[in-house]
């Protein structure tokens, strides 16, 4: 498959800058909306932009501080997240979307799915929890997810690759490593803080989208049993376990997790979500 590049733009959404990309798809499918993991750049998720060219758009954006975003002027909430998201959407011309996100970035996508049903049809998360109620990883793994110097320094990712992400540092991880760009501190700083306290449990009974949770089953960061505990609690959901996948299995088995995330956003291209509002 040939290399498709993205459209990149700063757009402003009310006087916050964000770079954002635009993988143009030659398919008819409904476009998808794509939130990274903390302190990720977009050119991260390049492989699955790549991958969907066949079958939608596929929007990604940095967050403040993070990949070419400039930073935040004060931290911000997952709600806002989805304020920002929605005036992207706006400015591009997309109505309606299909939701993804991995680790940090499903936390993102639940609250969207929460806060606007009428436009988010679909969910998928990766590798992702519930927020502050989830069964905590690996320690030595959190403990080195939680030092930007694992962005900063090649060497030490090369290092704990397989502790923090559970794939051998092999030459996927190689692509992986040249395709990061540090964080800023403030950025990830922030990112750090707008999931403090966070929690989806309460609200997961009620989501309307259909939902497909992937989880690699050699995760150190989010353990698979927080997987379980999404599916027990979103009504409309299925679960499919990445049998030897990491936390970056996404990117890493790109092409064996994409044709079941297409499957599923086709399976329920033509869904309607009856009741898709809620009070805030």
């Amino acid at each position: 498959m040939a290399t498709i590049k993205p459209d990149i733009q700063l757009l402003d959404v009310g006087g916050q800058k964000l770079r954002t990309a635009v993988w143009r798809g030659k398919g008819t499918a409904r476009p998808l909306l794509f939130f990274n993991g903390i302190g990720a750049n977009l050119e991260m998720v390049a492989p699955l932009g790549e991958a969907m060219g066949d079958r939608s758009d596929v929007i990604v954006f940095d967050m403040p501080g993070i990949g070419g975003s400039p930073a935040a002027k004060m931290p911000y909430r997952p709600r806002t997240v989805g304020k920002w998201a929605m005036n992207i959407l706006d400015q591009l011309g997309y109505a309606d979307v299909d939701v993804m996100g991995i680790s940090w970035g499903g936390g993102a996508a639940q609250q969207i799915a929460r806060d606007y049903p009428d436009r988010v049809r679909s969910l998928v998360l990766l590798a992702t929890s519930a927020g502050m109620v989830m069964v905590p990883g690996n320690i030595s793994a959190i403990s080195r997810m939680a030092n930007p110097k694992r962005y900063i320094d090649p060497d030490y990712m090369m290092k704990n690759f397989e502790t923090l992400y559970g794939d051998a540092a092999d030459q996927s991880a190689v692509k992986h490593k040249n395709r990061i760009k540090a964080p800023s501190k403030q950025g990830y700083a922030y990112q750090l803080l707008a999931m403090l306290g966070w929690t989806s449990i309460y609200f997961l009974p009620f989501l309307k989208q259909p939902t497909l949770i992937m989880s690699g089953d050699r995760d150190h960061i989010v353990p698979l049993a927080n997987a379980r505990i999404l599916k027990a609690a979103i009504p409309r959901s299925d679960l499919k376990i990445v049998k030897g996948g990491g936390h970056l299995f996404a990117v890493s088995r790109v092409h064996q997790v994409v044709p079941i995330i297409a499957r599923f956003l086709d399976d329920h291209a033509d869904d309607y979500i009856e009741g898709a509002a809620y009070s805030t």
